[in-house]
């Protein structure tokens, strides 16, 4: 069914829950398309103009009606409570911890995704506004804080290792964007002020889309960005390459 309704390939470990709850859904529209559809065809056949010339202005008194609704009310509960609540109080409440996981932060700007890994040492250096440069510096870090000699910079290019918690802390420079990771079956707003974590774990190694879901002005249609997941070994020796042409030629 997943696959019938053309969704992107799932490349996450709780994408299938998203995925099975996008499939029960069209489900229930499905049945409820074949139910109405022959309805609507009958009642416009049944009532009308030349058949009820004078109008009825009390209605239709049987209780069918009635028990559609609570039917279609009855199935889209079960649908909240028996997935979907399961499923979002899961995904809240195991949240991996740092030390287990990749750690990124994303920030969004008009028009571009970047991203902050705080390499090998696993600690982030300072970043400040006042030494933001849009050139050179977007993020304004610190490269004289210790802890931003080994730190690693990118611009609309996530590299993540496969089969590892990542957890990426999603925040803006301007306005409100939408982290989507389709492939992930991620989706959250980039808000001003705020610093929102979101986790998700790969399961397949490629590369994927990245994409703005908030209109975000009149450059929203370029800001995407590519996600790739690489196995151990590559995101190790993508993670020397970049140390190296740091070294080499600088920030």
């Amino acid at each position: 069914m997943v696959e019938f309704l053309g969704l992107p390939v799932n490349a996450s470990a709780h994408g299938h829950e998203v995925d099975n709850m996008i499939a029960l859904v069209h489900w229930l529209m499905l049945i409820l398309f074949v139910i109405w559809t022959p309805f609507f065809i009958y009642v416009l056949y049944r009532f009308r103009q030349s058949k009820n010339p004078k109008a009825n202005y009390h209605g239709a008194k049987g209780k069918l009606s009635t028990y559609q609704e609570v039917g279609v009310v009855a199935a889209e509960l079960v649908l909240l409570f028996a997935f979907a609540i399961p499923a979002w109080s899961s995904y809240k409440t195991d949240f991996p911890s740092a030390a287990e996981s990749t750690v990124v932060h994303v920030i969004g700007e008009q028009f571009a995704w970047n991203f902050h890994y705080p390499g090998p040492d696993g600690k982030f250096g300072a970043r400040s506004v006042d030494r933001v440069d849009a050139t050179d510096n977007p993020l304004g870090v610190d490269w004289n804080d210790p802890n931003s000699l080994d730190d690693i910079t990118t611009i609309n290019e996530l590299h993540l290792p496969v089969d590892k918690p990542v957890i990426v802390y999603i925040s803006s420079k301007d306005v409100i964007h939408s982290f989507g990771l389709n492939a992930m079956r991620v989706k959250q707003d980039a808000i001003p002020g705020l610093t929102i974590p979101v986790y998700f774990t790969p399961v397949k190694t490629g590369k994927y889309d990245i994409s703005c879901a908030q209109l975000c002005g009149l450059g929203h249609y370029r800001m995407k960005g590519m996600m790739t997941i690489h196995t151990d070994e590559s995101y190790a020796a993508w993670v020397k390459q970049t140390m190296d042409e740091i070294e080499e030629y600088g920030r």
